[in-house]
This record gives C-alpha cells, sequence and structure tokens, in this order.
C-alpha cells in the first residue's frame, strides 16, 4: 500500500515549498505522478541537487529517475580484445551495407 510522504525544504527556502504529491513506493522510494512533477519541477530539481532521488510515474508505473548528477556511475569501457574482434565472422552473403545505402538514396532521387 502506498504511503503518503510529506517531503520539505531545508530551512532556508520558504514553507510554501511542501511537495505533498509525494509518495513512498516500496523499491522506488520517492516518487511524484508525471503531473505534479511539471507543476513543481524547480521544487524537485532543488530536491535532487540536496541528494534525494526521485522516481517520475505516469499511470502507476515508473517513466524515469531524477538523481544528482555526482551520483550516475561512470561510463562502463570497452574491455574487448583485438582477438575478439578478429573473430568476429566476416559477412559474405546478402546485401552488403554499401548496396542498401545506394539503393536507399536512389529511392529518394538524391
Amino acid at each position: 500500500m502506498k504511503s503518503k510522504k510529506t517531503i520539505q525544504y531545508p530551512e532556508h527556502k520558504p514553507a510554501a515549498l511542501i511537495l505533498k504529491e509525494t509518495v513512498a513506493l516500496p523499491g522506488l522510494g520517492l516518487s511524484i505522478p508525471v503531473r505534479a512533477a511539471k507543476a513543481k519541477l524547480s521544487a524537485l530539481l532543488e530536491m535532487v541537487a540536496s541528494g534525494h532521488e526521485i522516481t517520475i510515474t505516469s499511470d502507476g508505473k515508473p517513466k524515469a529517475v531524477l538523481s544528482p548528477v555526482n551520483k550516475r556511475s561512470a561510463r562502463r569501457r570497452f574491455t574487448g580484445t583485438w582477438e575478439r574482434i578478429k573473430a568476429t565472422p566476416v559477412q559474405t552473403e546478402g546485401p552488403f551495407a554499401e548496396e542498401i545505402i545506394r539503393a536507399d538514396r536512389d529511392g529518394r532521387g538524391w
């Protein structure tokens, strides 16, 4: 069952910026419907900047997550080896990329 959770901004913000639309969902944490998120985007960005992670939902299903920039994980680097690349089979039959592109361009009249 959803439990309503009211989040209040830090002391330097006015008390009028209380988000009553937020709900704590199990497994997702703090979430807010998309309509409320559109109306309170500035307030949500302030919360995210202070370290909170917020899930935006539509029809009760999670659609997006707002998270602080410094919390993002680093991109994974390619760890493949030259031997693995050489072992990839070479295309020997069927239409090749050049033929497909040429046929597409000819069909458009370029």
